[in-house]
């Protein structure tokens, strides 16, 4: 007896044993795990969720799968865990301000309307233990709105600009939708600030693409030249110096936006002996031009052209040397072969040029 006993006991303790181990086994599960990153701009943004299924159910109104006005919670926004989001910068959430952190991602619907939290208490299970007093720092309302049928919750990303997109969580025939908006200009200029400490501290490149950012968008253009001349000059003792067209060509650019013409002038001198293709060419000749440095536009294109012969675009601008050195019968002749080879697109734009020079009107324009 003794023994049947002890044997009872000791496939009991056996078997709880096996139950209670754990394993790294993957077994499917009713709601899958998703983890998405989309960026906007230089913001990540990432929601971490569990997608249940429909499955015939009306899920929008059964309170037993989304609770209604938090009674008597507020619904997790998926399954198990609650749902997270994170920005990796400043942000704002229907045009109310949110710092960059990982939040939980809660809702309460209200009749046609829906309560957006966003928790800084990320790490819980559902919606359970969600102190709405005192873990939630921004609440939004927001409208749902019909969407195609979806069997599995998700998140779409929806109406990007450079600058905004619609965050839209979206399952059965409904969508929740709610827009994230970063200031542009100063998430990507501090991010160029922290980056540039880095490894690409050594790369000219960096320097000189954060420079051109700053000046095709027109903002933080003092610091963009300091950023063109040490993509330029180098850092400490000249390390990773690497003069070339590029950033002389990005340098003049940014001291023409900040009207240091004398500058510009010297930079432009400068560039001449880097010069090495016809787009460089281009692109100083017309500066040259522009700023009235006839003589040496001329030089430049003629040395290129010498090289690369019928280069409609260095035609183009040799003809409007022509016109502004007053020779506007030879500038009016060059412009026939300009349309010769160019290509059709640009008829209309190379027809009103030469019909401004018949006029005695013409001038680059931006100068």
């Amino acid at each position: 007896m003794k023994r049947i006993i002890f044997g009872a006991i000791l496939a009991l303790a056996v078997t709880s044993e096996s139950i209670g181990q754990f394993h790294t086994l993957k077994i499917p599960k009713p709601s899958n795990h998703v983890q998405e990153t989309q960026t906007l701009g230089v913001t990540d943004i990432t929601i971490d969720y569990h997608s249940p299924a429909v499955r015939q159910r009306d899920v929008w109104n059964n309170t037993d799968i989304i609770p209604q006005n938090a009674e008597p919670i507020a619904w997790r926004a998926g399954a198990n865990m609650a749902t997270t989001i994170q920005f990796s910068t400043d942000v704002t959430i229907e045009g109310q301000p949110l710092a960059a952190g990982k939040y939980g991602f809660h809702v309460i619907p209200r009749d046609e309307k829906y309560e957006l939290l966003f928790a800084h208490t990320p790490e819980q299970w559902g919606s359970y233990y969600l102190d709405l007093e005192k873990d939630v720092t921004l609440t939004v309302e927001v409208e749902a709105e019909k969407a195609p049928f979806s069997e599995k919750l998700d998140y779409e990303f929806l109406n990007w600009t450079p600058s905004e997109v619609t965050v839209a969580l979206e399952w059965a025939d409904r969508r929740i939708p709610f827009k994230v908006a970063v200031d542009l200009n100063s998430t990507v200029v501090e991010s160029f600030r922290y980056e540039l400490r880095g490894i690409n501290t050594y790369r000219w490149q960096a320097w000189n693409d954060a420079a051109q950012w700053c000046l095709q968008h027109n903002t933080n253009l003092e610091e963009a030249l300091e950023w063109a001349n040490r993509s330029i000059n180098g850092g400490y003792g000249g390390f990773a110096a690497n003069k070339n067209a590029g950033n002389l060509r990005t340098k003049a650019q940014l001291e023409r936006s900040l009207g240091k013409m004398a500058e510009l002038e010297a930079t432009l001198t400068d560039a001449v002996a880097y010069i090495q293709n016809p787009d460089d060419v281009n692109f100083f000749s017309i500066y040259l031009l522009g700023i009235k440095k006839t003589e040496m536009a001329m030089d430049l294109l003629e040395k290129s052209l010498k090289a690369n012969p019928d280069t409609w675009f260095l035609m183009l601008n040799q003809a409007v040397g022509y016109y502004q050195q007053g020779k506007s019968k030879k500038a009016i002749n060059q412009m026939t072969t300009v349309k010769e080879l160019a290509p059709e697109s640009f008829n209309e734009t190379l027809n009103g040029i030469e019909l401004r020079m018949q006029e005695g009107t013409y001038s680059i324009p931006g100068f």
